[in-house]
């Protein structure tokens, strides 16, 4: 490793989960603006829980929460019986009960700390990244009822 790498290795202090976040996070927008979403912030935070994503599309506010996973091994595509092969990743079992708690709470802060008063969802993308292969798969889930 050079030494400008070994400087900005030592200043970047995230965890690797955190990187992993940020890195999910960021092809998570690139998936929704190709897909018509405008990106209006990113990490809206409060002391009682986060937004990762804030995104409109036709006059819908979408609060978007972003769940990410690695793998070494090439992800398979699905299976005609619905399965996945030994690739089967269910990052969206990581959506608690506090989990939902928290988001409803930051949302309701948003919602009045931006004075909007119109529709909005709670959507999760998923997206599971492939380090090997240096590739991804990302999935959108709808509206969650909170």
């Amino acid at each position: 490793m050079n030494p400008f790498d070994k400087l900005m290795a030592s200043l970047d202090k995230r965890t690797e989960k955190r990187k992993l976040g940020d890195i999910g996070e960021n092809i998570a927008c690139d998936f929704l603006k190709k897909r018509g979403f405008e990106i209006i912030e990113r990490n809206y935070s409060k002391k009682w829980g986060e937004i990762d994503i804030i995104t409109k599309k036709l006059g819908l506010i979408h609060f978007i929460e972003v769940k990410s996973v690695t793998h070494a091994r090439p992800l398979m595509p699905e299976r005609s019986d619905g399965g996945r092969g030994t690739s089967d990743f269910r990052p969206e079992d990581n959506m608690h009960p506090w989990k939902l708690k928290r988001l409803s709470r930051a949302m309701q802060t948003y919602l009045l700390d931006r004075k909007l008063d119109g529709d909005w969802q709670l959507d999760l993308v998923t997206v599971k990244i492939d380090l090997e292969n240096r590739n991804a798969r990302v999935e959108i889930i709808e509206n969650i009822i909170i």
